[in-house]
């Protein structure tokens, strides 16, 4: 339905001068879309009080609601072109009207939809540098309708193909995206539950909250509307520091279902762990969280435990955050198992003694397109201590990249035995207690695989380095003799 849309916008907007990258294809389509929607959702609220008997209070002033500004109708139900803004009018009335006045919506309550408004509003700005080509926009979007679940679905499964095109745009746009079969398969594992809160506080466009929220509705023949309830407005919540992440972070979610995504944005790690209590707490973790070193002093001083990476300080809040008995599941650097630094060796025994490390996914390269670092799953439980870790290794039988990605189908002998643990030629467990007890070691090392070469000293291939470079010189040296 939408497909051809969508391809007509980002034509449009590859022509406009204002809008450069992939990044800014969907910042613009996401704000034009958010509004259409709100304008859909505003009749169908409206529809909705007057068959109670009721009269609806609209959030948005008249003069800023779609069907007058963006596309006024006439008799026939076309645009209306005599009262339609076009061109410089229409770009002027968008950055000094609706902008300004969309930028002032604030509620107490940042669960409501008005909130929303205004966070994302506060954060945007209009890069469509010809109105003309914002009319040509508007006039795409106006034919788009929410009400639909058909609608809904191809809505939503065409905006998470924008998302990922955004996230091999470039370096900034990657750390967005995360792959959905890996998404599915960790809350696959996880198994979230109707009234569990499912929290992400690195959650970049939402997917680990998209995905939840799919899981839970697919897996129920019919919702009562106490459970509608609870999933709309109790069980996901997220933060995240970029401005444009969070804005499609929240779109996302809204094209999805959910009306007034629980989303702030906000630096989780500028938040002293030690003051997070009882009440903060949530039963469920998923995260990817941004790798890196350069996190500043101020910013460690938050931690207990400090380092410069930031998926280590990630980690630490994760753990504080979950309740007793909570589950997650965390993408993180294979770095993570064998780092020998202090900050390293101090997170991993902490996780060893306040969680149950149940499973440790290992990850081959690739899995995320244009990083080049691989990566483990962390699934754990918190309050009780490891005993024993099941490992799985993914040995795929092809390279992954761009043209061939990671599939569900890989991942579904992970999923089957992981239920029971099972040993298998790619899994295996080892006993905590048999590991260094001074590093915490837990360096993936498949003993399954035979004729495999094992991991080597670092101080062994310095040293056979230095012999090779000695010897290298020796040979240089008999043969200048000779010139």
């Amino acid at each position: 339905m939408f497909e051809q849309s969508f391809k007509n916008i980002d034509n449009i907007l590859h022509t406009d001068s204002g809008c450069g990258t992939e990044l800014d294809y969907v910042e613009q389509t996401s704000w034009v879309l958010f509004l259409k929607y709100l304008d859909g959702l505003e009749e169908t609220k409206r529809t909705e009080a007057a068959l109670a008997g009721k009269e609806y209070k609209y959030i948005l002033s008249p003069e800023y609601q779609w069907n007058i500004w963006a596309c006024p109708k006439n008799d026939e139900g076309k645009l209306d072109h005599n009262k339609a803004l076009d061109g410089d009018d229409l770009k002027d009335f968008v950055n000094n009207n609706l902008f300004p006045y969309l930028k002032k919506f604030r509620a107490e309550d940042p669960n409501t939809i008005e909130y929303k408004i205004g966070e994302i509003f506060h954060e945007l700005k209009n890069k469509i540098s010809s109105g003309y080509k914002l009319r040509e926009i508007l006039n795409i979007v106006d034919g788009m309708h929410f009400r639909l679940y058909e609608e809904k679905h191809e809505l939503s499964h065409l905006y998470e193909a924008k998302i990922k095109n955004m996230g091999n745009a470039g370096r900034n746009g990657g750390e967005y995206y995360t792959p959905r079969p890996l998404i599915k398969t960790i809350v696959k594992v996880v198994a979230p539950k109707i009234s569990e809160t499912i929290y992400d506080g690195a959650c970049g466009s939402a997917g680990f909250l998209v995905e939840s929220f799919n899981y839970l509705t697919q897996n129920q023949s019919k919702l009562s509307s106490s459970q509608i309830s609870i999933l709309q407005n109790k069980t996901f919540y997220g933060k995240e520091i970029k401005s444009l992440a969070y804005i499609i972070g929240i779109m996302n979610m809204i094209l999805h279902g959910i009306e007034a995504p629980n989303i702030r944005h906000m630096n989780t790690l500028a938040e002293n762990i030690n003051d997070i209590q009882e009440k903060d707490r949530y039963d469920i973790v998923l995260a990817n969280p941004p790798f890196g070193a350069g996190i500043g002093r101020e910013i460690q001083q938050n931690f207990p435990i400090k380092t410069g990476e930031t998926a280590f300080l990630f980690l630490q809040h994760f753990i504080k955050i979950l309740k007793a008995g909570g589950k997650a599941g965390i993408v993180i650097k294979n770095t993570f198992l064998s780092n020998t630094d202090n900050a390293s060796v101090s997170l991993r025994k902490l996780l060893l003694e306040s969680c149950n490390l149940h499973t440790v996914l290992d990850l081959p390269g690739g899995v995320f397109a244009g990083a080049g670092v691989k990566t483990v799953v962390l699934f754990f439980e918190k309050g009780a201590s490891t005993k024993k870790v099941w490992f799985y290794q993914l040995n795929l039988t092809r390279n992954l990249g761009k043209g061939n990605p990671l599939s569900e189908a890989d991942l579904a002998e992970f999923v089957e035995l992981q239920k029971t643990k099972a040993d298998s030629e790619n899994s295996w467990s080892i006993d905590v207690k048999n590991i260094d007890q001074k590093t915490f070691d837990l360096s993936v090392k498949n003993p399954n695989k035979i004729g495999s070469a094992p991991l080597r000293n670092p101080k062994e291939i310095l040293e056979e380095m230095r012999s090779l470079d000695q010897k290298s010189g020796q040979i240089l040296n008999s043969i200048s003799k000779y010139l």
